[in-house]
């Protein structure tokens, strides 16, 4: 029996459970009129989900009615559903309620001053409910944004590489090694990230890897086998050995996104940053 075989049954039927839930969603959020607007964002919204998506839903409501929302944002989402556990701050205007039926429900409230023209409204927007017209409104005017490098994004980015990579050598040596894997995994992420800029896509945040494997990545074969071949376990050795290969696309990047920039790419610098540790 191949992996998760046991349960292919139950994921074929995922679909349907959430379209269950989306329709308890409509139902439910319809018909309060404290409910301005709500809309999907993620892989629904794009329009390339499959049986493992989850539904993004976006909720903007009457801003004298915003708190009292966010802080019964759980129990909203048991009118939906069997809730079986939840991500959750208290203190978040989100909260991720995961059903019984193993699919969940990322549920982020707005007021309606919260809702902005943006590249996620430009990209990930699908818009069930807006008899205002408040989404539609913020969506149209979001068409004209395109992502666009900045040096403090590029600033950032480098500064994080770089601090990452120094991280790996002090935690091997500590022999902290799931640390030292952790930083790597950064490592990883910021030359994914890297290719986004080099593509003019706006890049996920921080440590996210959403989409950025699997048939749903914007990454090109190229590209998707270099991030396979930066595998390592807890050999020290290995790991050090890794960040050795992910150099040279640094460096390509590096200079790369200067020349976007027009900023001064002082290789020798970046040179002696990486010779601290290899």
């Amino acid at each position: 029996m191949g992996f998760g075989a046991k349960f292919n049954e139950r994921d074929l039927k995922l679909p349907m459970v959430l379209e269950k839930i989306n329709q308890a969603i409509s139902c439910d959020l319809t018909e309060d009129p404290n409910v301005l607007a709500f809309f999907y964002g993620g892989s629904v919204a794009k329009g390339n989900a499959d049986l493992y998506s989850d539904l993004d839903l976006r909720i903007v409501v009457k801003n004298e009615h915003f708190e009292e929302y966010r802080r019964n944002k759980k129990e909203r989402a048991k009118r939906w559903g069997e809730v079986l556990f939840y991500e959750d701050f208290p203190w978040a205007a989100h909260s991720v309620a995961h059903y019984i039926d193993f699919v969940k429900v990322d549920s982020f409230y707005y007021k309606k001053d919260d809702l902005k023209p943006s590249l996620y409204l430009k990209q990930e927007t699908k818009i069930i409910y807006d008899p205002h017209k408040i989404v539609e409104k913020a969506v149209y005017e979001s068409q004209t944004l395109s992502y666009q490098l900045t040096e403090e994004d590029f600033e950032i980015w480098r500064g994080k590489f770089f601090a990452h990579m120094h991280e790996v050598y002090r935690r091997v040596k500590r022999e902290e090694l799931y640390y030292a894997l952790s930083s790597l995994d950064m490592l990883r992420w910021s030359i994914a990230a890297g290719w986004d800029m080099e593509a003019d896509r706006n890049p996920n945040q921080m440590g996210v890897w959403s989409n950025y494997e699997g048939k749903r990545s914007d990454f090109d074969s190229p590209q998707l086998s270099l991030l396979e071949s930066w595998h390592s376990d807890r050999n020290p050795a290995q790991i050090m050995a890794v960040i050795t290969s992910i150099i040279p696309e640094f460096k390509r990047l590096h200079s790369c996104l200067c020349n976007k920039l027009t900023i001064e790419e002082d290789a020798a610098w970046v040179d002696e940053i990486i010779q601290k540790v290899i």
